[in-house]
């Protein structure tokens, strides 16, 4: 049986017109869950240095792989925790994540954090799926 994902909210919660509320998973079999991805070059070095959208085009790019390795896509990811070193880069993280999730993406954290493992890093992005 496949999973069953179904974004939902409740009476009286506002609906953002961004990200989901909720999301009730119901028969999955598998549940990915993904480190946070960070804007990795091809040697392991920071990807797009200063540029936060291009660091996190690339995270999501890598949620995405790391979902369709396991039989996957986007649309089985339900959960995403991002940290950012800057809130006010939230319009450019929406952007983004439009392009990979659409106007109403999954449900979402985000934070704004002192600093990441690396200094050049500006966007880490974590995820859960369900398969």
């Amino acid at each position: 049986m496949a999973a069953s994902i179904e974004r939902y909210n409740a009476d009286g919660v506002f609906d953002p017109p961004t990200y989901t509320q909720a999301i009730k998973v119901s028969g999955a079999q598998t549940v990915l869950f993904l480190s946070g991805q960070v804007a990795y070059d091809k040697d392991g070095g920071v990807a797009f240095r200063g540029d936060f959208k291009g660091q996190a085009r690339v995270a999501y790019k890598a949620i995405k792989a790391l979902v369709e390795a396991q039989g996957g896509t986007l649309a089985n990811v339900v959960k995403l925790t991002t940290y950012v070193l800057d809130v006010r880069n939230r319009p450019d993280l929406a952007a983004v994540r439009e392009e990979f999730f659409g106007k109403k993406g999954p449900a979402s954290t985000l934070v704004q954090v002192p600093a990441l493992a690396q200094p050049d890093w500006l966007v880490e992005i974590e995820a859960i799926a369900v398969i």
